[in-house]
């Protein structure tokens, strides 16, 4: 996915934080590049790095379309949830498939469905890399 970086800013005993923008919306999160980059646009993959758990930190969406936006020190990411045969669960985030870390399970109805996720913006990662 490509992503407008606005800024990269670092915060006492915070991870190096990106201000994005996407075209489903726009928040801060984990940056793991270089933190002189300037504004601008970059390919990144995303990763996510906080156990999700049905019923507290995912749930059901009201809408159906991808989103990102920012809510205080949390992040609400909604895609489309795909449960795999082995009992992994993916994210699509705007073509781009995130691989989650579930504890305990999803309710397989949900599969196919979209879904919000509330996380600590130090928890969604980008990771940068060259076409």
């Amino acid at each position: 996915m490509i992503v407008e970086v606005e800024k990269i800013a670092k915060f006492p005993s915070s991870p190096l934080l990106a201000q994005i923008r996407t075209p489903f919306g726009h928040t801060a999160v984990r940056w793991c590049g270089a933190p002189d980059i300037p504004s601008g646009q970059y390919p990144v993959e995303w990763t996510i790095d906080e156990e999700i758990v049905w019923g507290q930190n995912a749930r059901p969406a009201g809408e159906a379309s991808p989103t990102l936006q920012q809510e205080g020190h949390r992040v609400i990411v909604r895609g489309r949830l795909k449960l795999t045969i082995d009992g992994a669960a993916i994210l699509d985030l705007g073509g781009d498939q995130i691989l989650l870390d579930v504890v305990g399970s999803i309710p397989t109805a949900t599969d196919g469905s979209w879904v919000n996720l509330y996380l600590q913006r130090e928890k969604v990662a980008l990771h940068p890399y060259e076409l």
